[in-house]
């Protein structure tokens, strides 16, 4: 009998361990395992909010649903770097399966804080520069993601100021230059306008609140303004365009979702599919690809945004030469 009894308790431990034991639900389904996925950003803007919405749509397509088998914990820095120190702390701390960094600082404190769990970054102006991957082909280590630098943007760019207000001479440019993609796009901005015969009037800030008196100095010593993709200035670009819009003059940015805020031009991208290109990469590697294996991506498209009513706000006399081929936002 005890010999019988023995066989009989090893046969049910077996039965359990093949049916998966106590990962079973009452309904003898197999539990899903919930991933866990942090993002953290830098600052609210529509770019890189757009991006965000971006990345979890892909997961949703994709599967992968808040609620369901998907704990999302996003935090924003709100531009300060205290904050942004202290989330990527808390974010590695958690244990998330995957953390998503937005913009350049966040995505150097993540890196900073684990060697371990995948990272993936995405508006991110010069990945290597910025010293998260080895390289754009092999990025190595544990981090891999999406740059919003098309090679061609500033260069186009800076040539419609050239091409639609031919007057110009003198471009204002606001930044914090405290932010590495910040110094990167301006550094390429001061090359493309030498190139164009133009002369960069340049201002910088460290917050947002300084934004305004920045464009009210570069009234009557710049033609035209150019905003880069700079993180700060952004957050704050209605500052900008209350300037611009009292004094006409042209504002010309660094990405399209400005241009729907009241900017004039731009050569832009779109985020949102930028970000959804970041989100397949996270399914790529929630199903265990490496991100060292995982080449860093690009925008393949530059479409020129315009804006209609900020053209009238800024004393901009539109043509059709302008508006060929171009996005047209507020109308």
């Amino acid at each position: 009998m005890k010999k019988s009894l023995a066989v009989i308790v090893i046969g049910m431990l077996l039965l359990l361990s093949s049916c998966g034991g106590g990962s079973m639900e009452a309904g003898g389904e197999k539990q899903e395992k919930t991933v866990k996925v942090g993002i953290t950003q830098i600052v609210e803007h529509p770019s890189l909010d757009a991006a965000r919405e971006g990345f979890i749509a892909a997961l949703k397509d994709a599967g992968y649903e808040e609620g369901k088998n998907l704990k999302l914990d996003y935090q924003n820095a709100q531009g300060d770097m205290n904050n942004n120190a202290s989330i990527a702390q808390k974010l590695v701390a958690d244990k998330n399966d995957l953390i998503l960094a937005i913009a350049t600082a966040s995505a150097q404190s993540v890196v900073k804080s684990t060697k371990e769990i995948p990272i993936l970054f995405t508006a991110i102006t010069d990945p290597v520069g910025a010293q998260l991957v080895q390289s754009i082909e092999k990025p190595g280590g544990n981090v891999t993601g999406t740059s919003d630098t098309h090679p061609d943007a500033i260069k186009n760019t800076i040539g419609a100021i050239k091409k639609f207000i031919p007057n110009a001479k003198k471009v204002g440019i606001i930044y914090n230059n405290g932010e590495p993609n910040s110094v990167v796009n301006v550094k390429n901005a001061k090359k493309a306008l030498e190139a164009e015969g133009l002369e960069p009037v340049e201002t910088t800030i460290s917050q947002s609140s300084e934004v305004k008196q920045a464009a009210e100095s570069l009234v009557g010593r710049a033609d035209v303004f150019y905003i880069p993709k700079d993180n700060t200035v952004v957050s704050a670009l209605e500052s900008v365009l209350t300037v611009a819009n009292a004094q006409d003059i042209p504002t010309f940015v660094g990405e399209g979702d400005s241009v729907k805020r009241g900017a004039f031009a731009s050569y832009g991208l779109d985020y949102h599919a930028l970000g959804y290109t970041t989100g397949k990469m996270a399914v790529d590697i929630l199903k265990g690809k490496k991100p060292a294996e995982i080449p860093v991506g690009y925008p393949e498209k530059l479409k020129l945004f315009i804006n209609k009513k900020a053209a009238a706000d800024q004393g901009i006399t539109l043509t059709d030469e302008m508006l060929k081929g171009a996005k047209i936002v507020g109308e």
